[in-house]
């Protein structure tokens, strides 16, 4: 068979048991497993044992762990639920008003999850009942949500970009630092169109709050005082060099779990809910990951990432048009895969191209998780519309068009780290 023709079969595969419902990791590996059986001369039981064990046993990967359970802990505790009480008051001079608290509290939680789903839901169960209480259009307030809470796979710590990093052998840590000054771009983009929105949309925003005065607003803001500390202390030990990326989730994990203890919210059962709930979510990633790894190495001995490479390679595009592809590709994959298994099912196969279209792995770092983030708001398996789904029971179709604007957004996001590349760069090239 040619290499189409395995291609065709594979992905068929691919399909054909996700659509059965079998789990995404038990699929890859299936795959994997189908294409060495006939199409390589090595054992699959022999390359599956060794693939899946190195995977699993990665120390760099041990800080995915604990950046989830940080998540958790700051999920289940009070942590969170004060933010909104801090934020609300610095907005209220702002076009728009207390729709930026969905931006400006995904911005910052983002900083100490790492992951998209888990900030959507935290500051949706936070902002949008005082948003609809006060009269704000749903539409606006649950789609800037979806938009923003794609912001937790960008802003450093962030888990997809510890699984890219560990893919495509670059520093996790530069990553991180290249994660934000785009971030924070993203989060500028969001709040610039809520603004404009609400000058073109007068009527439809509520009234502001009785003003206050600086030394209220000051006193208020007391509660942003234990997220902004956790949040120094984690990145602020990645970014000294005092910390790996691994040692900076533990940071973080403890000074969540003290953080919480000193403010009474932490007992018995919220501790052992986050722990559990870490757990069964680390879990599920592993698995995707040794079932990714699996099928990348399956991809390697039968020779379809380096004849994919070379048949790109052929087409001579350009930096711009190479991109332009792997956006719509990525896009596509995701309205049927999760980021995660988007980034480790295809590394192997797009970075030899990517090396020899001379573009930097840093920026293609960021590059792919913002074309993820338009993922993740796009149907049918966009997590973000999951999320808001089960939170407010609208329709997936709905919810999909109220973010669109939002997917504009980050299109736009995409061509401005592509025009000025320092964005992304400046901050890893000082390290």
């Amino acid at each position: 068979m040619n290499d189409i023709a395995i291609t065709v079969l594979l992905v068929g595969a691919l399909f054909a048991i996700l659509a059965s419902g079998v789990w995404i990791g038990l699929t890859l590996s299936g795959v994997a497993w189908i294409g060495m059986q006939l199409f390589s001369s090595r054992p699959a039981g022999d390359a599956m044992a060794v693939t899946i064990w190195g995977s699993s046993s990665s120390w760099t990967l041990t800080a995915l762990p604990l950046f989830i359970w940080m998540g958790e802990i700051l999920f289940r505790t009070r942590l969170s639920s004060d933010m909104f009480r801090g934020l609300s008051p610095w907005v209220q001079a702002l076009p728009g008003r207390l729709l930026h608290t969905n931006v400006i509290g995904c911005t910052i939680f983002a900083a100490v999850s790492g992951s998209s789903a888990a900030t959507c839901a935290t500051i949706g169960k936070m902002t949008l009942p005082e948003l609809q209480r006060r009269g704000y259009p749903d539409s606006i307030a649950i789609g800037s949500l979806a938009g923003a809470g794609t912001l937790g796979l960008l802003i450093p710590p962030s888990i997809i970009m510890i699984v890219y990093g560990v893919s495509a052998d670059v520093s996790i840590a530069k990553l991180f630092m290249a994660g934000v000054l785009p971030g924070l771009l993203l989060a500028g983009l969001f709040s610039g169109y809520l603004g404009v929105w609400a000058l073109l949309n007068p009527a439809k925003v509520p009234p502001a709050d009785a003003p206050m005065t600086l030394a209220q607003k000051l006193h208020e803001s007391r509660h942003l005082i234990p997220v902004v500390l956790l949040i120094a202390a984690v990145l602020g030990s990645i970014y000294t060099g005092v910390a790996t990326a691994t040692e900076a989730a533990g940071v973080g994990v403890l000074g969540a779990l003290v953080l919480s203890a000193l403010q009474g919210s932490l007992s018995w059962a919220t501790f052992r809910d986050s722990l559990m709930g870490g757990t069964r979510l680390y879990c599920m990633i592993a698995l995707i990951l040794a079932g990714a790894s699996f099928l990348t190495l399956a991809m390697g001995y039968i020779g379809l990432p380096r004849h994919l490479a070379e048949w790109i390679g052929s087409l001579n595009l350009s930096a711009v048009a190479l991109l332009a592809v792997l956006m719509v590709f990525y896009i596509v994959l995701g309205c049927f895969l999760d980021g995660i298994s988007m980034v480790v099912l295809t590394m192997g196969v797009i970075l030899p191209t990517v090396q020899k279209a001379g573009i930097d792995l840093i920026w293609f770092g960021i590059f792919i998780v913002l074309v993820v983030e338009m993922a993740q708001i796009t149907p049918p398996v966009g997590f973000n519309l999951f999320v808001l789904q089960g939170m407010t029971g609208r329709e997936i179709s709905w919810l999909a068009k109220v973010t669109l604007p939002f997917f504009f957004l980050m299109v736009l996001a995409v061509t401005l780290i592509w025009l000025f590349p320092g964005i992304v760069t400046a901050l890893p090239a000082r390290m």
